[in-house]
Order: structure tokens, then C-alpha cells, then sequence
């Protein structure tokens, strides 16, 4: 049977091992199986760089390589947590990166994927953070620190961002309607596929006459957005296994 896998918001860490096992599972015994894998973005709680050698990110890298050396193809987004994988990454696992907005066919539809942080147009500070930290001058010093010093900064980054999510409307850090019509209309499709919002949903615009679909994130249970040739829905992974 042909389908295709979406997940994205798995944060995986080392300090969460249920959810890296799920996920590992899941790689293993599910995504073999499949046409095609999309990661859109999020896939690490944090990603340091692709010079983290540490066991756990061995261990994640692996299962990418033994997926993409198994013949099924495997797509990456980067995430607001996960900017800076990159090439060197993509070279070891074998997994193909896109931009922020990619257009695929899916089973003869058209659909737009991305992370989904670029709808949220309403939460001003996180888009001035956002283009500080994609600024390619700023990633190039931040790559060539030393591991402990960059685990250090991220720390520091992860604390301000709980910090900052306390104190926002649930509202601004949620999609912006009229950017989701933007982009699709730009794209010219009627499907749209995304992460970052952690509020898995099937939304259907009437109005516009487009579908978007919000995966889910992996706090308490995997979220799987199965696509086949027929239908497409969202799916849920125990953590125990």
C-alpha cells in the first residue's frame, strides 16, 4: 500500500528517552515502509550543530542513514529549533534538505510543506529572533565555537524562550489566516502541510476552498500525518512500546 509520512515538533533530547525510543520504532518498524519521510523541522529539542558527536545524536543520525540506505527517500525542513542542521548532516544520514516553502506532488496533488514559524506573523518578537538567528554571518562564528561553550548558549536560548511563551497569548503564537492564504496562493495549491503550532488539526477554508493540515507534536504521544493515494489522516504512536 503507497503513503506517505509527515512529522514534525518531535524534540527529541536526551532527557526524554520515550520519545526518542518512539521515534526510533517508528524509523525502524513504520518509515521502512513507506514512499517517502518528511521531517518539517523541530526534529530536536535543539539542534547544537552538525558537529554534535554526542551518543544521542550518533544514535538519531543512524537511524536517518539505515532509513535513506533502505531505498525510501527522506526530506528535511529545518525548524526554529533545528536551523542549524546542515549540509554535513545531510551527507552522513542521507536525507535531502529543502527550503522553508517547498512545493511536492502528493499521489497527484499539489501541496505546500514548511515548518509553519513563518505563518506566525503576529508574534512580532519571535520574527526578530528568527531573522537574528538565520543571519548566515552570526551561524558561521556560532558553528566554529567550541561543543561546551555552544551547549552553554543554547541553554541559555532555551530558557528565554520558555520564559518568553509564558508570558504571550496563545492566539500570537498561532498561525496568521491571512499568510496561510498568501502562501498557498502564491504556491498556487490548496493544500498546505505544517508543524510548529503543536495544535494538530485538519482546518478546510470553504471560503478559499484549501485544506491545511497542522501535525502534531511528540510530548505525550507520537503524531504521524499518514498520506496515501485515497485519503490522508492524523495518526497517534504510544510511547510504550
Amino acid at each position: 500500500m503507497h503513503k506517505t509520512f509527515f512529522i514534525s515538533d518531535l524534540h527529541l533530547t536526551p532527557s526524554r528517552p520515550d520519545i526518542t525510543a518512539c521515534f526510533l520504532h517508528f524509523m525502524r518498524y513504520e518509515a521502512i515502509h513507506c514512499d517517502a519521510l518528511y521531517v518539517l523541522g523541530d526534529l530536536f529539542d535543539f539542534w547544537v550543530g552538525d558537529d554534535d558527536n554526542s551518543p544521542f545524536a550518533k544514535q538519531v543520525r543512524a537511524a536517518f542513514q539505515a532509513l535513506t540506505s533502505s531505498g525510501v527517500p527522506c526530506y528535511f525542513i529545518q525548524g526554529n529549533r533545528d536551523f542549524l542542521l546542515g549540509k554535513r548532516f545531510a551527507r552522513q544520514t542521507g536525507v535531502t534538505l529543502l527550503p522553508e516553502e517547498h512545493v511536492i506532488e502528493l499521489y497527484g496533488r499539489k501541496a505546500v510543506i514548511l515548518h509553519g514559524d513563518t505563518l506566525c506573523t503576529a508574534d512580532v518578537s519571535y520574527q526578530a529572533f528568527r531573522k537574528k538567528v538565520h543571519q548566515p554571518w552570526l551561524q558561521f562564528i556560532f558553528n566554529r565555537l567550541p561543543m561546551v561553550l555552544k551547549r552553554k548558549i543554547v541553554s541559555r536560548i532555551q530558557s528565554d524562550i520558555r520564559s518568553d511563551k509564558q508570558t504571550k497569548q496563545l492566539e500570537i503564537m498561532d498561525v496568521t489566516p491571512y499568510e496561510v492564504v498568501q502562501v498557498m496562493h502564491k504556491h498556487q495549491v490548496d493544500l498546505m502541510i505544517h508543524g510548529h503550532t503543536h495544535r494538530p488539526n485538519i482546518h478546510h477554508d470553504e471560503v478559499h476552498q484549501q485544506t491545511r493540515i497542522v501535525l502534531g507534536d511528540w510530548y505525550e504521544q507520537g503524531s504521524v500525518l499518514v498520506v496515501t493515494p485515497d485519503d490522508y489522516a492524523l495518526e497517534h504512536r504510544d510511547f510504550t512500546l
